[in-house]
């Protein structure tokens, strides 16, 4: 039996074939599964990351500094310093890493719902192991670099909405970066550069899944904004659905 590198390898040399409506499927069943447990979790984690950063605002700045500031003219980013924007790309970069391993739990929470493997709370907390912490945090690091840096210079042509499609473009190569490490022990770069080459095998199909599970996700806006809490683990169902689709498990 070939290794899951050799596997890989063959993969990336050879290409795969992908078909859309296999994948949703597998993906929406997948879904059906860890949504209300997904959900609640997601709707406890973003309460408590609320409350946090209103905390930490409250504080840094005070009560009536802070009234002043959620001001609508001053929400403008038009207003805002050089410096400030630093350290809100600084900062926003910063949480993105500090939190992907719970993006990686969920993708687990997947994997055992497939399995018919029970799950818990602790299972999204899973990979805050060191080993898996670091590899985790240094691969969305160097993806958002690649993402910032793509975007500010196709900002420079004066069409926002290139830079936006930069972005978008990263995020669909790098799909598979997060996967790659907690299932096939990848290290971060090597994550990274795997998920581009086996993407850019079928980009039109993963788009299209992408672009199909956003937008569903965002339909939960149209029930009280709760409900995207609800619809949003459709995306780590369809992360797993693709990984196992083009890699799969020995």
């Amino acid at each position: 039996m070939k290794s899951n590198t050799d596997r890989i390898q063959e993969l990336k040399t050879n290409g795969y074939s992908l078909n859309f409506e296999t994948v949703f499927n597998l993906a929406f069943e997948n879904y059906k599964k860890i949504v209300i447990y997904a959900g609640l979790l997601l709707l406890v984690l973003c309460v408590f990351f609320g409350i946090t950063a209103s905390l930490i605002l409250a504080f840094s700045v005070g009560i009536e500094n802070l009234q002043e500031l959620a001001k609508p003219e001053n929400l403008d980013p038009k207003n805002f310093s050089d410096e400030f924007l630093a350290y809100y790309l600084v900062g926003n970069t910063l949480f993105g890493c500090l939190i992907s391993p719970l993006f990686a739990g969920f993708i687990k929470m997947a994997h055992c719902a497939q399995i018919d493997e029970e799950f818990h709370v602790s299972t999204i907390f899973e990979y805050y192991r060191l080993s898996y912490f670091k590899e985790l945090f240094l691969a969305t690091l160097f993806i958002s670099i690649i993402s910032l840096g793509i975007s500010s210079v196709l900002n420079l042509t004066g069409v926002p909405v290139l830079g936006i499609l930069g972005s978008i473009t990263i995020s669909l190569l790098s799909m598979l970066a997060v996967p790659l490490i907690i299932f096939s022990n990848f290290k971060a770069i090597e994550a990274v550069n795997t998920s581009f080459s086996l993407i850019s095998k079928q980009p039109l199909v993963i788009l299209g899944l992408f672009a199909v599970g956003y937008l569903l996700s965002i339909v939960g806006f149209l029930f009280f904004i709760v409900g995207l809490f609800f619809t949003l683990p459709l995306m780590f169902s369809i992360y797993y659905a693709i990984y196992i689709s083009i890699i799969g498990f020995k």
